[in-house]
């Protein structure tokens, strides 16, 4: 594989802004996952915010998995654009295509995004993990933080 085949998948095919709030969501977690340890941090916390320790708990290991898989099994690497970067990038696209499709329930178009980004053989395998991130991942898209917990709630305004 060249270095021009290899940068295929970071050509840029879109601004994040044009893209629905769950795709939005799995390209800055997909960004903020490969990043460093602190920006995977800052992800855990977000997530937590949104879902709470329980069900965050089980969105990062789902995640986590999905990413493994992504890494381990590859066509080849999984191109991504900076943090801050408004751009969206033709695997990142793709990956969170694949997500939003999972969130819906559409198995085939699942199927088909993950067939581009890992081998055919594994991509049955991301199918479960992309359905239930997406379900975590709608539900933080549309979901309002709990409250935290040291603060109780008051029906009195003044």
């Amino acid at each position: 594989m060249n270095q021009q085949t290899s940068l295929r998948g970071g050509a840029t095919v879109g601004t994040l802004s044009e893209l629905a709030p769950i795709e939005t969501a799995a390209v800055r977690h997909l960004r903020q996952w490969f990043d460093s340890p602190e920006t995977r941090l800052e992800m855990r916390d977000d997530v937590t915010n949104l879902l709470g320790p329980e069900l965050s708990e089980i969105a990062l290991e789902t995640f986590g998995q999905l990413c493994m898989l992504c890494v381990q099994y590859g066509r080849r690497p999984l191109i991504r654009h900076g943090l801050k970067c408004a751009c969206l990038g033709a695997d990142e696209n793709c990956f969170a295509n694949m997500i939003a499709a999972a969130a819906d329930g559409q198995v085939d178009d699942t199927m088909l995004f993950a067939s581009l980004i890992v081998r055919p053989a594994v991509a049955r395998q991301l199918l479960p993990l992309a359905s239930e991130f997406g379900y975590l991942l709608r539900q933080m898209t549309t979901a309002t933080p709990p409250p935290p917990a040291h603060q109780s709630i008051s029906t009195t305004l003044h």
